[in-house]
């Protein structure tokens, strides 16, 4: 999806980290230190996707949780519409929760079971507009309506309700206050494939009605594709390569990026020996490598790898690599050019 808009950001991260202490059963000994954000830095324009991916216990959902103070932030600086949010107290987030709302994952999990659904849609109208009556049954049909949801399923409790409409339930919800940024933490992953494409075509039709901006945190890329207008490859706290959806999509640089792009199965043999596979497990984020976090997975690694922290920027495209854009071909060509010159 091109990225269109100009303008100042609705949330600008600069320097984030998240560090969590692991205790010992020694009570002696000092905690473990767990960077799961380890200096991330981005920016949401108003009323774009900005599309978070990585693998499972890369940070993604740490950095979410911290970006719309859900959590707290170690170090680093969190922007909210011009407004420094970093170590902002409860009563100021709270009168700031109308304009930042989250979709959960689990959307059976992140509604209460005992509730109606019509009165879990409205609770927010009750708790922050004061809604009640008519007016309040009334805004609740409307919401419900936009995003596909039969008005008369409102007395229903969400154990009547498929995977499908639950989320639609949270997007209602969560759109009840007129949202300036929602953060979607994996809201499409539990859900059927068709009905992930249902789910992501309603969130950019409410996108383009209401100018909402996404913070979408996702593993399937051809969602992320539809969506974004802007792509971060997160891995094991870093945000290794980000940019123009575009430009990450069509032309990735990051050995991390290629891996992600070329999981799927290969059916032309000749084509299988130029894919980045990835090997291994991502490290623990206790104890990362030194220099590029990605170089003990990576198939063009070199002893440099191991020794400075890589960065490379094109323009607004980011990559933390010291060999950007190179092909495993190439790269086993180079070295062994290197090889015959020594």
């Amino acid at each position: 999806m091109t990225d269109q808009t100009g303008g100042t950001p609705i949330l600008e991260l600069q320097g984030l980290h998240k560090v969590f202490d692991i205790k010992h059963a020694n009570p002696f000994k000092a905690p473990d230190k767990l960077r799961a954000v380890d200096g991330a830095t981005l920016r949401i324009m108003p009323g774009q996707t900005y599309a978070l991916v990585g693998e499972s216990g890369s940070g993604k959902s740490t950095l979410g949780r911290v970006a719309v103070r859900l959590d707290h932030p170690t170090d680093g600086t969190i922007i909210f519409d011009g407004r420094d949010i970093t170590s902002a107290d409860p009563a100021t987030l709270r009168r700031l929760r109308p304009d930042v709302q989250v979709v959960f994952q689990d959307p059976y999990g992140s509604l209460n079971p005992r509730m109606r659904i019509g009165d879990i849609i409205g609770e927010p109208l009750k708790v922050f507009k004061g809604m009640r009556g008519k007016a309040l049954d009334d805004e609740v049909r409307r919401l419900m309506e936009s995003v596909g949801l039969d008005p008369s399923r409102a007395k229903s409790r969400p154990r009547a309700l498929s995977g499908g409409q639950r989320q639609r339930v949270g997007i209602a919800r969560a759109i009840a206050l007129k949202p300036k940024l929602i953060l979607a933490d994996e809201a499409l992953s539990a859900l059927d494939v068709s009905v992930q494409a249902q789910i992501a075509n309603l969130m950019v039709k409410l996108q383009k009605e209401m100018g909402i901006s996404y913070l979408f945190i996702a593993h399937g890329l051809p969602i992320v594709r539809q969506m974004a207008h802007q792509v971060g490859v997160m891995y094991l706290g870093r945000i290794v390569e980000q940019g123009p959806a575009d430009t990450v999509f069509q032309n990735p640089e990051h050995p991390y990026t290629k891996s992600l792009m070329q999981a799927s199965p290969e059916p032309n043999p000749e084509q299988r020996g130029k894919r980045f596979i990835l090997k291994g497990e991502i490290p623990s984020p206790m104890d990362p490598p030194s220099g590029c976090r990605f170089r003990t997975r990576c198939p063009i690694a070199t002893e440099r790898c191991k020794e400075d922290p890589p960065i490379h920027v094109t323009g607004d495209h980011l990559v933390e690599c010291h060999y950007p854009g190179r092909t495993l071909a190439e790269f086993r060509a180079e070295q062994e050019a290197q090889a015959v010159n020594l």
